[in-house]
């Protein structure tokens, strides 16, 4: 099954890609609305629509767990086994590249992430839980038992199978005219914006987590996660932090451009510029609310990465 349409109130518009439907989901958090999904099978032209009750969550918890909390975390791959290191536990194992993994145990095994995840947890007071799969190659089922490695990550210890675990996510290509290509990305580029604005409005009156405050570090980790999906993620992501960072400096701060503009405004309106007391008062304001912000997207960073 795939998704083809989704909306609020029973508007609903085509599904573009993955991120358009993240995009859609941040709003209904947000808003507090619910998202209505058209649900089509494949090879079949019927359809079903579902309501994913967003509205329950609390714009607080807009965060960057959210879509985990909802139950989407990244496009669905297929559990299939990739390259098999030599020596690892997947080989001993006899797991083989292109097997596609069904069941762990007693658990149906249905996306790549999932598998990842049942793989880590497959550790008991540090010692590897062994754990049989059924596998499918070649059309035939298969039950192998397989015994991870325990690896120690972050002061934690997971579990490993010396394996690339999960297909790459099946892509399609969209071409858009000269037209209808500009006028998409400025849509984008204005959703981006009032979003980008009305997340830091909730922060600052505290209907929203601050934790959604990034910094370099985690910047620099998400670069490098879209880099490696591909050069058009890459820019997709490159082009949403720059979107982001614009519309920071347009704050009304006086460090920042806003800053600029906001003694503009005054000048015009009362036909005098702002005196040089008030000006070092705000130009200290505008640098202690910086360091704050940044030491919070720090902290943040530090607390994600290495938390």
């Amino acid at each position: 099954e795939h998704i083809t349409r989704a909306g609020f109130d029973g508007d609903l518009e085509p599904v573009q890609s993955f991120e358009d439907l993240r995009w859609r989901m941040t709003r209904g958090a947000l808003d507090g609305r619910d998202l209505t999904l058209e649900i089509a099978g494949e090879g079949t032209r019927s359809a079903r629509e579902i309501v994913l009750p967003l509205g329950r969550i609390e714009a607080k918890d807009a965060d960057a767990q959210m879509f985990r909390k909802i139950g989407v975390v990244a496009p669905l791959t297929r559990p299939e086994i990739g390259e098999v290191m030599a020596g690892g536990a997947a080989e001993r194992a006899g797991l083989r590249r292109g097997d596609v993994v069904r069941s762990v145990g007693s658990m149906a095994i249905v996306e790549g992430q999932q598998l990842r995840d049942v793989i880590r947890a497959s550790v008991d007071g540090g010692q590897p839980r062994a754990q049989t799969w059924e596998i499918e190659r070649g059309g035939q089922m298969l039950r192998i038992e397989v015994t991870p490695e325990v690896r120690d990550e972050a002061a934690t210890k997971v579990g490993r199978v010396g394996a690339y675990v999960g297909a790459p996510p099946e892509m399609v290509t969209v071409r858009l005219g000269v037209v209808d290509g500009v006028w998409r990305g400025v849509v984008r580029t204005w959703e981006v914006s009032a979003l980008t604005v009305r997340m830091m409005g909730k922060m600052l009156i505290g209907e929203a987590s601050i934790k959604n405050l990034s910094g370099p570090l985690t910047i620099a980790d998400y670069a490098g996660k879209s880099a490696s999906m591909g050069l058009t993620q890459y820019l997709v992501f490159l082009a949403l932090i720059s979107v982001s960072l614009g519309v920071l400096n347009l704050m009304p701060l006086p460090v920042l451009d806003g800053g600029h503009l906001m003694y503009y405004l005054w000048e015009g309106l009362t036909g005098k510029s702002v005196s040089d007391a008030w000006m070092e008062r705000l130009q200290r304001g505008g640098v202690a609310l910086l360091l704050v912000m940044m030491s919070i997207a720090l902290f943040n960073d530090v607390t994600r990465l290495f938390g």
